[in-house]
């Protein structure tokens, strides 16, 4: 596969800033506002004392091009949340969402052996609502102006996926995906 998910260390912290700061990457989040250096390195400390969570660099073919994260993780409720973005916007498209999708969602089931796997996206984002889709995902609820994004409130739609349901969609999008 050419999609690797590698740890996140701090050397990468500027460069996931300079991604998430990115007008392209920044639309489709919850805030807006640039971050700082400062910030970052603050979220970087947090999110390594915490265990709930994991983050990755996505590298394709050897070159770094965006974060996927695991958030909320419950072995109580043996679920978590996901998400992504591709920083790098040169190579959107292709399929690389959907291989990215796959490696995460390989992850939570057979390593995490979670049974759910959840994540939020603003419905004005349906090419990614409909990726979930494609993977099985189903709508599990409906957040009424959820976030505000420059000025005006936007509905969030939730998603989820049971591993069961994964088991059941996992050979056909493999094979959709990397024809084997």
């Amino acid at each position: 596969m050419d999609i690797t998910l590698t740890p996140l260390t701090e050397t990468d912290i500027e460069l996931v800033r300079t991604w998430r700061n990115s007008p392209e990457v920044a639309q489709y989040m919850y805030t807006s506002e640039p971050i700082t250096a400062e910030q970052q390195k603050a979220w970087f400390d947090r999110i390594q004392q915490d265990s709930s969570s994991r983050y990755w660099l996505i590298e394709y073919n050897d070159k770094k091009i965006g974060l996927a994260s695991l958030t909320g993780i419950s072995q109580t409720l043996s679920s978590c949340y996901w998400a992504f973005y591709l920083g790098d916007t040169s190579i959107r498209g292709g399929g690389l969402g959907a291989k990215i999708e796959f490696n995460v969602l390989e992850y939570v089931f057979n390593e995490l052996k979670l049974n759910k796997l959840r994540c939020e996206v603003i419905t004005f984002n349906d090419k990614v609502i409909s990726m979930h889709e494609k993977f099985g995902f189903r709508r599990e609820a409906y957040y009424r102006q959820h976030v505000k994004k420059d000025g005006a409130w936007q509905d969030v739609v939730g998603l989820a996926l049971l591993k069961p349901e994964w088991e059941a969609y996992r050979t056909i999008m493999r094979v959709k995906i990397y024809g084997s």
